[in-house]
């Protein structure tokens, strides 16, 4: 009796079941140029050979940040990262902060090259208030018989802010974008947005959660990114919201289910997809293409690392990482300062045991920042410290050390700061040292705002990575003993 039951559930089910069309979408974000494995995980030629062995019909769509991050995007402008999503055929992306690392006037490029919509509905030019040319709020593709709508929504906090362009609040641009599209009766709706789900700095969190809670039912799945994190299936009102990570080392894949009868969606879910070479392959077609876009003389070992430099953290109750750290180091032995601050999101990847390269320390540090030296009191900096936890350190720290606590809630309190082994006194002048981007307020950097330019002077003419270079090439590196930011 049971296995008749049984029988004639799956009998009335079928029909259900036949009716359900799916849409297939692979997602990206966060790229920086990353075209190539690493340690024998990512790029794009294991990312092809996933896509084809997939269902024929799909749809490849990225949240940003794809013009800078390796030796090939920034001596290109960000231009061939641009050719590569164009080989890979991309159907749309939409702007990260980091595709203004070559200025506002580097943009134009880049926008004009992609043969991909390029999807920014809160993005629009500061001297006429309209879309720049190329640029679109959404676009409307049919997908195999289904109509997916996609709309963008740009970073708001370019790396390079330029007077040529101008942001719109991004709940607000989706509403109305979203009012346009319905219009034209969509069975899917995305959001591409170059934000994160958790993406929290100074105490704010993001608003990508809102798109859930404001627009569930309307916009059926948001696929975000900028903060380098992995979600899959996380379900706000409804909504699914999918974040993929960075370094093109996994794509996720989004499967949307729509009734044939009614159009209407039945289900979205993602899965994540590590880009494992032994596990993928690579297609040879995308490996050439992608091998002709390698620059040259960038492959010349430098020097050894004795261990693997971490850019995370290693222990539980530290914050500072060991690669973070000797970057700090390098930046306050150079200026002869008491403090030196690195900023944690400008290191990209770890310093991998073994030999060491140009390549290597580009991706680690893609930004051609030289030092400035910044006079501050104590009063600043234990601000600057206090606002620089959201809730984990933003910054690695040389010459002085941190202590704190952390509430029940897990907040930070009960700071306390050492210089030279001494507390930080409010009145007193410190010198410090940061990269230029920083010490001109840029992102995280923003309190040096506040500093005056009488009180900031260029040192020499060293970058970042020229400093880490000079240190290979003196002979091995060894990780730092950590413990300058420690829970007490």
């Amino acid at each position: 009796m049971k296995k008749t039951w049984l029988l004639l559930v799956a009998v009335l089910l079928a029909p259900l079941i036949l009716t359900a069309k799916t849409t297939t979408i692979y997602h990206t974000s966060d790229v920086h140029g990353f075209f190539y494995p690493q340690h024998g995980q990512g790029g794009y030629a294991a990312l092809e050979a996933v896509i084809k062995s997939g269902p024929a019909s799909y749809m490849l769509l990225d949240s940003g940040d794809f013009s800078n991050g390796t030796v090939e995007t920034r001596n290109s402008k960000g231009l061939k990262g641009v050719q590569m999503m164009n080989r890979m055929n991309y159907d749309a992306a939409t702007i990260g902060n980091h595709e203004f690392d070559f200025k506002g006037e580097g943009l134009a490029p880049l926008l004009a090259n992609a043969q991909f919509a390029v999807l920014a509905a809160n993005f629009f030019e500061a001297a006429t208030g309209k879309y720049p040319p190329s640029v679109l709020p959404y676009k409307v593709f049919d997908e195999n018989g289904v109509k997916v709508a996609v709309i963008g929504l740009a970073n708001r906090e370019p790396t390079n802010p330029s007077k040529l362009y101008t942001y719109g609040k991004p709940l607000v641009a989706l509403e109305k974008a979203l009012t346009e599209v319905e219009a034209k009766n969509p069975n899917i709706v995305i959001v591409l947005v170059h934000d994160s789900l958790q993406d929290e700095k100074h105490g704010t969190k993001s608003y990508v959660q809102d798109i859930g809670r404001k627009f569930g039912g309307r916009v059926h799945v948001v696929l975000g990114g900028h903060a380098h994190q992995i979600f899959q299936n996380q379900y706000i009102g409804g909504t699914l919201f999918v974040e993929s990570g960075c370094n093109l080392q996994n794509v996720s894949r989004v499967t949307v289910e729509t009734d044939d009868k009614t159009g209407k969606v039945v289900s979205a879910k993602s899965q994540l997809i590590p880009l494992v070479v032994a596990q993928t392959g690579e297609d040879e077609a995308v490996k050439e293409y992608a091998d002709s876009l390698r620059e040259p003389g960038v492959d010349e070992v430098l020097g050894e690392a004795a261990e693997t430099l971490s850019r995370t953290p290693q222990q539980a109750d530290r914050q500072d990482a060991p690669l973070n750290d000797w970057i700090a180091d390098l930046i306050r032995s150079y200026a002869g300062t008491q403090i030196a601050v690195h900023n944690n999101g400008g290191t990209r990847v770890d310093m991998v045991k073994g030999p060491v390269t140009k390549r290597d320390l580009i991706e680690i540090h893609p930004f051609d920042n030289t030092v400035t030296l910044v006079t501050v009191d104590g009063k600043f900096l234990k601000k600057f410290i206090k606002k620089s936890f959201a809730p984990d350190s933003l910054y690695s720290y040389s010459g002085l050390t941190i202590t704190y606590k952390k509430n029940k809630k897990g907040k930070i309190k009960d700071l306390k700061i050492f210089v030279d082994g001494q507390p930080v006194q409010n009145r007193r002048k410190y010198t410090l040292a940061t990269n230029t981007y920083i010490a001109g307020g840029g992102s995280e950097g923003w309190m040096f705002k506040r500093i005056s330019d009488k009180d900031k002077k260029a040192v020499g003419s060293k970058t970042i990575r020229d400093l880490m270079e000079d240190a290979l090439r003196q002979g091995k590196v060894s990780a730092p003993e950590t413990g300058r930011i420690r829970q007490r």
